[in-house]
């Protein structure tokens, strides 16, 4: 089970909204300060689910975002409309994480 902080994206192969996320966001994120702070990690809706997500539900819609720390669920995003709400969207899930992790972002890693 993951103890640091992660976005988890939960996706499938023939979504579009995947497919725009992935023209608009994937190749930046890994970039930013927030995927220093929560690293991605990509999960396909359609396979076997791994054992440290098996109990997180309502996952139906993809993409789904669902930002963890220390093993809890923080926040999630359902869907995929644009680059600007995406970023401010994942901005406010970090609000209510540890001083640590905000301090992390904030820094820069």
């Amino acid at each position: 089970m993951a103890t640091a902080a992660e976005l988890v994206m939960f996706e499938s192969a023939g979504c579009p909204y995947c497919r725009a996320w992935d023209r608009e966001i994937g190749a930046i994120y890994p970039l930013s300060d927030l995927a220093a702070a929560a690293p991605l990690r990509r999960v396909d809706i359609d396979a076997e689910r791994p054992s440290d997500l098996a109990g997180i539900d309502a996952i139906v819609f993809t993409p789904t975002f669902v930002l963890f720390d220390d093993g809890r669920e923080v926040g999630r995003i359902t869907g995929y409309i644009g680059e600007y709400q995406f970023w401010g969207l994942l901005d406010g899930m970090f609000r209510p994480m540890p001083r640590s992790a905000e301090r992390s972002v904030a820094e820069g890693l």
